[in-house]
C-alpha cells in the first residue's frame, strides 16, 4: 500500500492489483482495513479510526483509491462522484488496436449479479444501464496498445466490458475476452490518475499513480 496524498480530511493510496478495497465473503484483509491501521500508528490515535469507502476499483485493477477521514468529507465525496465532479483517467493495455485513435464509446449496460459481469448492447435493453467513455491511444509496441480512458458515467466492470465490446479486451481479463491470464492474476488497467475539488479546503487536487512494476508496464513508462 503506498499513500500518495494525505491530510486532515482525505487519503489516497495507490492500490495493488489483488487487493480488495472493502471486506467481501473472501476473508482476505481489505485495503480500508491498512489504511485505518495505518492512520492509527502514523497518527496515535485512540480506538477506532474512522474511515469512509467514497469509491472502489475492481480486486485485478491497480490505481488510486480515495477514501474520506471525516464524515463531512464523505458526505462531500459521494456527492461529487455521484455528479460526475471527480475526474478519473485510467491506462488500459490491449492486444488489439482500436480502428480509430480516439472516440467516444456509448453503450447499453446490462448486469448479470450471479456471473459478476456486465454484458455491452448497442441499443437500450431491459434493466440496461447507459454507459459512456471517451478512449485515445497514447502508446503502442509491436505487440500491445495503451489506451487512456476517461469515464462519463460509473457502470459495473464498464472499462472492461466496453473496450472488449470494441474488441480491444484488456490483457490478462479472461471474463471479458482475454486469451491468457496475467501471471500475478492481474489485469492490466490502471486508475492512472485523479483529479477534483477538494471538499472542504475547496483546492484543486490531482494526483498520479506510479506504474506497475512489471516489464509491459514499464515499456510504456516514456509515454505521456
Amino acid at each position: 500500500m503506498q499513500v500518495v496524498y494525505e491530510d486532515n480530511h482525505i487519503i489516497i493510496v495507490n492500490k495493488e492489483s489483488g487487493e480488495i478495497v472493502q471486506g467481501d465473503k473472501t476473508g482476505d484483509r481489505p485495503l480500508a482495513d491498512k489504511v485505518k491501521a495505518y492512520i492509527k500508528e502514523k497518527y496515535a490515535k485512540p480506538g477506532e479510526v474512522f474511515l469512509g469507502v467514497v469509491h472502489r476499483l475492481d480486486r485485478p485493477v491497480a490505481g488510486l483509491v480515495v477514501f474520506a477521514r471525516t464524515s463531512k468529507a464523505l458526505t462531500r465525496l459521494n456527492d461529487m462522484f455521484r455528479n460526475n465532479e471527480v475526474h478519473k483517467t485510467y491506462w488500459a493495455i490491449t492486444k488489439q488496436r482500436p480502428a480509430e485513435m480516439e472516440g467516444m464509446l456509448t453503450h447499453w449496460l446490462v448486469r448479470n449479479e450471479k456471473q459478476n459481469k456486465s454484458y455491452a448492447y448497442d441499443r437500450e435493453r431491459p434493466n440496461s444501464k447507459k454507459a459512456i467513455l471517451k478512449y485515445k491511444v497514447v502508446g503502442a509496441s509491436d505487440n500491445y496498445t495503451l489506451i487512456e480512458v476517461n469515464l462519463l458515467t460509473g457502470r459495473h466492470h464498464q472499462i472492461r466490458c466496453q473496450l472488449a465490446k470494441m474488441g480491444c479486451p484488456i490483457r490478462g481479463d479472461l471474463k471479458y475476452g482475454a486469451k491468457r491470464s496475467n501471471p500475478d492474476g492481474s489485469i492490466s488497467l490502471l486508475a492512472r490518475s485523479i483529479s477534483f475539488v477538494h471538499p472542504v479546503s475547496k483546492k484543486t487536487i490531482f494526483v498520479e499513480a506510479s506504474l506497475p512494476s512489471d516489464n509491459l508496464w514499464n515499456m510504456f513508462n516514456d509515454e505521456p
